[in-house]
């Protein structure tokens, strides 16, 4: 990846697979980028479980 400089559109973007909100690049995902799935602990939780009856009929 190029050096970061401080224009944010240049960053890359990336789908969360559960809610499908763009996710920018971050510093903290520097080391992991490729294996980033989810936007947010929330999300990861919810994907990974069954659905419920109730869910499957929303």
């Amino acid at each position: 990846m190029k050096v970061f400089k401080g224009n944010k559109k240049t960053l890359p973007v990336r789908f969360c697979k559960y809610c499908n909100k763009p996710m920018t690049w971050r510093k903290k995902w520097e080391k992991c980028w490729d294996e980033v799935q989810y936007c947010s602990e929330r999300c990861r939780q919810h994907a990974k479980r069954p659905l419920s009856r109730k869910d499957e009929h929303s």
